[in-house]
C-alpha cells in the first residue's frame, strides 16, 4: 500500500479544492482508481479541478513534492492509461466540461478537455457540422481521453484521428507551467507542433485542460453496403481495391469468419450461407455526389470471393445491415468475458499476409482467434478468446500474443492502432521504438516532467 499523503500536503490541497471536489477517503476513491483495461490501484486522493488554474496549482504542489499525478476524463480506455500504479493523486477533468466557443464560419469549437464527444457533437451539430472522431465511447468519452489517446474510429478512414482534427490546446507540463499550442487557424507553421506532441502523450508529458477543435461539414447523405466474401483472403483484396479508387469511404467495417458466426449466433442477421468474412462500407456526401460514390465503392468492392453485395435503401435497412457487426461484441463478452483484445494496425496491401498469419497462430497455440475493425486503416482488434485469469491459458494466450506483435513488426505495422499504450503494451513499446528513438522521446518527458510525476511507469517501457 503506498503510503498516506503528508498532514501538510493534505492540508495544502483543500486550500485549492472545494470539500466536495476532493476525496481521501479510500471507498470514495476506488471509483478513480480503474479504467475499461480491469487493472485497478487505489489514489491516495481524488481532485475534481474546476479551472485550468486550479489543474496548474495542483500539478505545482505535486512537483514540489514529487508526488504521483494521473489525469483521466471518464476511464474508457482499455490499456491501464489512468489507473494510478504508484499511487499519488488522481486528477479528474469531469467538472470541466463546458463548451467555451462555437464558430462555425471558421469550423471551430473550444470547449474543456471534460466536456464529452458526445456533447461537442450536439454542439457543432446544431450548425451542420462534426467532430471527425467517433470511438466507439464516444457516448461517454471525454475529448481530453479521445485526445490523451489519439482516438480514432469508423470515420478516421476518411476523416482521421483526434490529432488530425485539433488546432491547438492549452495545457499544464509537469513543472506546473502553462502552454498554449497551436493556432485558431488551419494552416500555422510557427515554432514546433507541440499540438501534436500532446495528442496521444496519455497525460505523460502536460495535462490537457481545454482544445480548440477542428470541424467539418456534416454530409447530407449516408448510405450503407455490406459485402460478403468467401473467405478472409478475397474480403482484405477488396480493401485494397477500395482504398486504392478515388471516393473513399466513411466507413469500411471487417469481420473475420469466426466473427461473423459469432455474431450469427448471437442473432440472426441475413448473412447468406458460405460467409467467411464480412465488409461494412458506409460513403457519405451531397445528394447529388452520394449515387456516383456508392457506383464507383460497389465496382471496387466486386471481384473474386464475393458471395453477395448489399445496398441500404433506408435508415431501418442500414441498421440491419450493421446488425452483424453491432451483434459481435456482446456475443464475445458472452463467449470469452477474459479475452485479450489488441488494436494492432498493418498497410491496408498487408492485410491478407496478416489475416494468414494470425490463423497460422491460433493453430500453432491451439488459441481461438476473432478479428474484425477498422480494415480501411489496416486497423484490426486481435481476439484471442480464452480465461485471462486462467494461468495456463494466460501463460498461452501471452506467448500467442507476442507472436502476433512480432507478426505485426514484420508487416511494417504498429502494436497499437487507436487503443494507446498505457500499462498493457509498455514493454513491448522497445520492439516498435528504435533505441536512439526513445532516448529522444525521454529527453522529452524529462524537459517537460522533471520530476516525472504525470503518469509515471506508462507509455515508455
Amino acid at each position: 500500500m503506498n503510503p498516506a499523503l503528508s498532514e501538510a500536503t493534505a492540508r495544502r490541497l483543500r486550500e485549492i479544492f472545494a470539500p466536495d471536489r476532493l476525496f481521501t477517503d479510500p471507498a470514495d476513491c476506488l471509483a478513480y482508481g480503474y479504467d475499461n483495461s480491469r487493472r485497478v490501484a487505489l489514489p491516495q486522493a481524488v481532485a475534481l479541478a474546476a479551472s485550468h488554474d486550479e489543474v496548474a496549482a495542483l500539478v505545482r504542489l505535486c512537483n514540489e513534492h514529487a508526488i504521483p499525478l494521473v489525469v483521466r476524463g471518464r476511464g474508457t480506455n482499455t490499456t491501464g492509461a489512468t489507473v494510478p500504479v504508484a499511487g499519488g493523486v488522481v486528477l479528474s477533468l469531469e467538472r470541466m466540461n463546458r463548451i467555451l466557443r462555437v464558430a462555425p464560419d471558421d469550423r471551430m469549437l473550444d470547449c474543456e478537455s471534460g466536456a464529452l464527444n458526445s456533447e461537442v457533437q450536439a454542439a457543432a451539430g446544431r450548425h451542420g457540422l462534426f467532430w471527425a472522431p467517433d470511438p466507439t465511447s464516444a457516448g461517454y468519452s471525454t475529448v481530453g481521453g479521445n485526445l490523451g489517446t489519439c482516438a480514432g474510429g469508423p470515420r478516421a478512414v476518411k476523416y482521421g484521428t483526434a490529432r488530425d482534427n485539433v488546432l491547438g490546446l492549452r495545457a499544464v507540463t509537469g513543472a506546473g507551467v502553462g502552454i498554449k499550442t497551436g493556432c485558431h487557424t488551419t494552416k500555422g507553421v510557427v515554432g514546433y507542433d507541440l499540438t501534436r506532441l500532446l495528442v496521444g502523450s496519455e497525460g505523460t508529458l502536460a495535462v490537457i485542460t481545454e482544445a480548440t477543435l477542428k470541424l467539418l461539414p456534416r454530409p447530407e447523405c449516408v448510405r450503407t453496403l455490406r459485402a460478403c466474401y468467401r473467405d478472409v483472403n478475397a474480403a482484405a483484396a477488396a480493401v485494397a481495391r477500395i482504398m486504392r479508387q478515388p471516393q473513399t469511404p466513411c466507413a469500411l467495417e471487417f469481420m473475420d469468419g469466426d466473427a461473423v458466426r459469432l455474431a450469427q449466433g448471437y442473432r440472426d442477421t441475413g448473412v447468406p450461407a458460405g460467409t467467411g468474412a464480412i465488409l461494412l462500407i458506409e460513403a457519405d456526401g451531397s445528394a447529388e455526389s452520394i449515387e456516383h460514390a456508392v457506383r464507383a465503392i460497389s465496382r471496387a468492392a466486386e471481384g473474386e470471393g464475393l458471395v453477395e453485395l448489399k445496398a441500404a435503401r433506408g435508415t431501418d435497412e442500414a441498421g440491419d445491415l450493421w446488425a452483424c457487426r453491432k451483434a459481435l461484441s456482446p456475443a464475445l463478452r458472452t463467449l470469452a468475458p477474459n479475452k485479450i483484445n489488441e488494436d494492432v494496425a498493418v498497410p491496408v496491401s498487408r492485410l491478407p499476409e496478416l489475416m494468414h498469419g494470425l490463423a497460422e497462430l491460433a493453430r500453432k497455440h491451439g488459441i481461438r482467434i476473432v478479428n474484425f475493425g477498422h480494415a480501411g486503416n489496416g486497423n484490426i482488434h486481435v481476439n484471442l478468446l480464452g480465461d485471462a485469469q486462467d494461468a495456463r491459458q494466460r501463460d498461452a494466450m501471452q506467448r500467442c500474443l507476442e507472436e502476433v506483435f512480432r507478426l505485426v513488426l514484420g508487416l511494417e505495422g504498429t502494436i497499437s492502432g487507436e487503443h494507446g499504450v498505457g500499462l498493457e503494451k509498455r514493454d513491448y513499446v522497445g520492439w516498435e521504438v528504435a533505441a536512439d528513438t526513445l532516448a529522444v522521446m525521454r529527453g522529452l518527458k524529462r524537459e517537460l516532467d522533471p520530476k516525472e510525476i504525470l503518469n509515471p511507469g506508462k507509455c515508455l517501457p
